[in-house]
């Protein structure tokens, strides 16, 4: 994958873009202090050319994890293998791991594309772009092969994380997880993770999935003086918390974890050709009072 880069400015904040690397958002920082509003990817993370070290990438044509080696469509059985070496099963689709074409550039927007033929035929497309603080992201795939696929989309953004990170995002429901991260019940929503009201995040590794989400959260940073207002259209987002890092992940997405084999497909789209589904991402900068 290539490292190369391009940037997006609106006069409060600017963002960089790393296309070969996932269609990834490597920074996204304050012009004025320099604060991180990503968590900060430096030379070294660009250059070890996995979006997995820079600040967000897209999940396409699924997100997380799927179990018993692929997922039954239509017309047959989709056959997949492990894709990352922390991982022994497929994890986040293929678009993280393939490089993006830059169709569209200019001072605030960029519109990245990825023509896939992997795991089967398919066309994402990323329209990234600043507005007064904000940075909004919508995500589209378009199927391209003959055979319906089921599809799911997410965003896996990486934010920094200090001892008094708060974060509102209120769910009705939480998937419990076994040690391997997947889905055993869905349950109600235990006092240490009912983020209704803004409470600092869990201290022991959290990786689970939260559905009847009304689509808005706030990522409060006291310690850096600013707060993000995130808005999705998505009714799910993920909460990766992993113990004693300087990042928490925070994922809007279309479907719950291993959604191919739980009952209904839940969040998942059956498309046929020539057929889309998408997923939006607002990102608002607020200083703090």
């Amino acid at each position: 994958m290539s490292s190369n880069t391009l940037h997006l400015h609106d006069g409060i904040t600017q963002l960089t873009l790393a296309p070969g690397v996932g269609g990834a958002i490597a920074n996204w920082t304050v012009v004025a202090t320099g604060q991180s509003l990503l968590r900060p990817a430096d030379q070294q993370a660009l250059e070890a050319a996995t979006p997995r070290q820079l600040g967000c990438y897209p999940l396409v044509p699924w997100s997380n994890r799927i179990t018993k080696g692929g997922f039954d469509n239509p017309e047959g059985w989709l056959a997949l293998q492990a894709n990352a070496q922390n991982s022994p099963l497929p994890i986040h689709g293929s678009a993280w791991q393939q490089a993006w074409e830059v169709v569209e550039h200019s001072e605030r927007s960029a519109l990245l594309r990825l023509a896939s033929q992997v795991p089967f035929a398919y066309t994402a497309e990323q329209r990234i772009e600043l507005n007064e603080g904000r940075l909004h992201i919508h995500l589209q795939v378009t199927h391209n092969a003959e055979a319906p696929m089921w599809h799911g989309l997410g965003l896996h953004p990486y934010f920094p994380r200090t001892p008094h990170t708060r974060l509102q995002a209120g769910a009705e429901q939480v998937w419990q997880c076994d040690r391997h991260s997947l889905p055993t019940e869905l349950s109600a929503v235990p006092p240490h993770w009912n983020f209704s009201q803004e409470q600092e995040l869990p201290p022991h590794h959290t990786d689970n999935a939260f559905v009847g989400w009304n689509g808005q959260a706030r990522i409060v940073q006291p310690d850096a003086g600013y707060s993000l207002e995130l808005v999705s259209e998505q009714g799910i987002y993920l909460l990766f918390c992993p113990e004693g890092k300087a990042f928490f992940c925070f994922e809007p997405v279309s479907h719950p974890v291993n959604a191919h084999h739980l009952p209904g497909k839940p969040g998942l789209v059956l498309l046929h050709t020539n057929q889309r589904h998408s997923l939006t991402l607002s990102l608002q900068y607020r200083p703090l009072s």
